[in-house]
């Protein structure tokens, strides 16, 4: 802006001269040669003319680079949208990967399951030092009904406790106010399975002669109706057998990664009103 401020009368003046110029030139006939008068003027306005080509010639690079950079700026906002949108797309696809995997799992699990059974979502989740519980997406409306089993694609993870129209909630099996009965698969040693804190379990009533070891597998015996018999329950990963008692200590990590539930099965059988 100060530039053609400073150089406005100039830049006016040579654009004027130029145009007069080309004007007289034109009315030259074709035929002829310029006379003395006209190449005379030629000659002595050469010398305005160069510098006038050049400040037109300038401007002229100067649009034209800043047209460039308009354009430039325009492609890469674009582009940048573009890659955004295409992220988006790999994350929306990852994730649909990632659920259809757990739905294939969850799927291999209700064929093994003879008893009817409803898919549901997690949708909220109460754990507590007190209660360790999760609330479902499915209710009475359903067919739910308070006691029934709920499983995941690796095992138990509890029963409905508390059911509304739409929704439902789960007692986990490490709640302290869960209880499942339970066998060694190895040994067939058998226990009540019992919440305990910080996400764990204890087996139970389980006597000091019985064959229990570290990294066993424990699974439910069916017995009591809520479970069928053979679902994964967990893993053995402590015993510990006192000098005095007639039970052993056995601390059981749960087969389900119940910080990171999403979907379940509730078995429909049995429960009550």
């Amino acid at each position: 802006m100060d530039f053609l401020k400073k150089y406005m009368y100039p830049l006016l003046t040579g654009i004027g001269i130029l145009a007069a110029l080309l004007v007289f030139s034109l009315n030259i006939p074709r035929n002829r040669e310029a006379n003395f008068i006209e190449r005379s003027a030629l000659s002595a306005m050469s010398p305005l003319l160069k510098p006038v080509f050049r400040i037109s010639a300038l401007v002229e690079d100067i649009w034209d680079g800043y047209i460039r950079l308009v354009d430039t700026h325009s492609e890469n906002l674009q582009l940048r949208e573009d890659i955004r949108t295409l992220n988006l797309r790999i994350l929306e696809g990852n994730e649909a990967l990632l659920s259809n995997k757990r739905l294939e799992r969850l799927l291999d699990m209700k064929k093994s399951v003879p008893d009817p059974t409803i898919s549901a979502t997690v949708i909220g989740e109460d754990v507590t030092s007190w209660f360790r519980t999760l609330v479902i997406d499915r209710g009475s409306s359903s067919g739910i009904r308070e006691g029934m089993a709920v499983l995941s694609a690796e095992g138990v993870v509890g029963q409905t406790v508390k059911v509304t129209a739409t929704t439902s909630r789960v007692l986990l099996l490490t709640d302290h106010a869960s209880g499942i009965s339970a066998t060694i698969q190895r040994s067939r040693a058998r226990g009540v399975v019992k919440g305990k804190s910080e996400m764990l379990c204890t087996l139970e009533f389980t006597t000091r002669e019985e064959d229990v070891k570290v990294g066993d597998t424990v699974i439910t015996s069916g017995i009591g109706g809520l479970f069928l018999k053979g679902l994964p329950i967990g893993e053995v990963t402590m015993v510990k057998r006192g000098e005095y008692g007639i039970f052993q200590t056995v601390s059981i990590r749960p087969a389900v990664n119940l910080p990171h539930l999403e979907e379940v099965l509730v078995v429909q059988r049995g429960g009550y009103e």
